[in-house]
């Protein structure tokens, strides 16, 4: 049976794409087949960072009605791609009918995908919450600034109280150490459950990088290394 994760943020610019791209090739790495679903509809990024040229988007699946089969491209170790399509504002306005449907289209694909790794647009709106919150897993990415944490309590804040969300995986991007990621986990947590009553959970941290800002820059995934660096072991312990 599938496994559906959402990794979603608060805000722009936490590294969300770079640790769904990174985190679906780690799954791929560690034997899972893994399909990775941009649903950022109209700004989808992900596949300048894996390298990949899709040639048809959800769009395709929505408007010309092809199966999913069809959509999904080859990416690297064996990962299958769905683009959400860069530049398609048609798609930036979806009702709440349609994005449901496409989830259901997903459903086809589940004999043979193990992990459905879904990169959520960032911040709290509908499409965000839509997705966020029809999967099994829900993972947040956090940086250790005021304003990410106040973006990602008004994102936990709108999936709980519009989608009925309780639970809430997190992955502190950029910190320079495990205890610096643990304590900035912390600290958001004791915000959090000030004033909500949902579940976080410490999902692990992934360190500040300049191998990781160049790996973007080459359009080659940190993961796509060979070498056992901090940052590969980080993203192995993430995903296990």
């Amino acid at each position: 049976m599938t496994i559906s994760i959402a990794i979603a943020s608060g805000k722009g610019g936490v590294g969300k794409t770079s640790i769904a791209v990174n985190l679906s090739l780690t799954l791929s790495r560690l034997g899972s087949r893994v399909v990775l679903f941009d649903a950022d509809f109209g700004l989808a990024n992900s596949h300048i960072l894996l390298g990949v040229n899709p040639t048809k988007t959800a769009q395709d699946i929505l408007v010309s009605k092809t199966p999913v089969q069809e959509v999904l491209a080859p990416g690297p170790l064996g990962l299958k791609f769905l683009s959400g399509g860069s530049g398609l504002t048609e798609l930036l306005n979806l009702e709440v009918k349609a994005r449901y449907e496409l989830i259901r289209t997903l459903d086809v694909i589940q004999e043979s995908t193990d992990v459905l790794v879904v990169d959520v647009p960032a911040g709290a709106s509908d499409s965000s919450i839509t997705f966020s919150a029809g999967v099994d897993k829900l993972i947040l990415i956090l940086v250790g600034e005021p304003t990410s944490f106040m973006d990602a309590y008004t994102f936990i804040k709108a999936a709980n109280l519009e989608a009925g969300v309780e639970n809430f995986s997190i992955i502190v991007n950029m910190v320079e150490s495990d205890a610096q990621g643990l304590q900035h986990f912390t600290k958001f947590q004791s915000i959090v459950s000030r004033f909500l009553n949902v579940k976080l959970s410490y999902c692990g941290h992934i360190p500040f990088s300049q191998r990781i800002r160049h790996s973007v820059v080459e359009r080659k995934p940190i993961m796509l290394t060979k070498q056992d660096i901090p940052e590969t072991r980080a993203f192995m312990a993430v995903a296990k």
